[in-house]
């Protein structure tokens, strides 16, 4: 006995899986989950691709200066972590003449920068401020964006509606390719 009678004896399609023991017809695109299902799987995109908005929200606030204190951040040491990672830290001085203190820099830094930061109100760390902090806490939205690109169409298959998507297909080409590109910004402006 080898695999294949075993399956026959359990009543099992090799080609869909389905139970009923009858040759399937067509290109083995198997079947789709039931409404419960789909609606879970869309939900669980829908929340893979709104989670990166919710974690941008404290760097941009910092980056805006609506939090955190202003100062200036020198790097003074980046330690190699492996695998391309660094731990770096900095001397904060804040701008109102406070004591300077010892931080976690961002690990794209390199030993040396000097630049505009805003200061944790955690007192922690301190990251960029101004446009290159703004720039660079846009690269979780952008990937959320383009996780959230095609989820329209995805929706409209689910439901069978058939009008429309084709152009949910080039808005979701269109929004992904927009996303990458403020991805590539931002991802440059932060190691720059």
């Amino acid at each position: 006995m080898d695999l294949a009678d075993a399956l026959n004896l359990l009543n099992v399609d090799l080609n869909t899986g389905s139970g009923s023991g009858k040759p399937s017809r067509g290109g083995g695109g198997g079947r789709l989950p039931g409404r419960v299902g789909m609606t879970v799987l869309l939900l669980c995109w829908l929340l893979l691709g709104v989670v990166p908005f919710a974690v941008a929200v404290p760097d941009f606030r910092l980056a805006t200066g609506e939090i955190g204190t202003p100062g200036t951040l020198t790097v003074v040491s980046c330690t190699a972590l492996g695998k391309g990672r660094y731990d770096c830290r900095g001397r904060f001085v804040p701008d109102d003449g406070g004591a300077a203190t010892m931080v976690a820099a961002s690990p794209d830094s390199a030993a040396g920068d000097v630049g505009r930061a805003q200061l944790t109100p955690e007192g922690d760390r301190a990251l960029p401020s101004g446009t290159k902090g703004v720039l660079s806490a846009m690269a979780m939205p952008a990937l959320g964006l383009c996780v959230l690109a095609f989820l329209p169409y995805s929706v409209m298959y689910a439901l069978r509606v058939r009008r429309g998507r084709k152009a949910a297909v080039v808005g979701g080409g269109v929004v992904t390719a927009a996303s990458l590109v403020l991805l590539v910004v931002a991802v440059v402006a932060a190691s720059s």
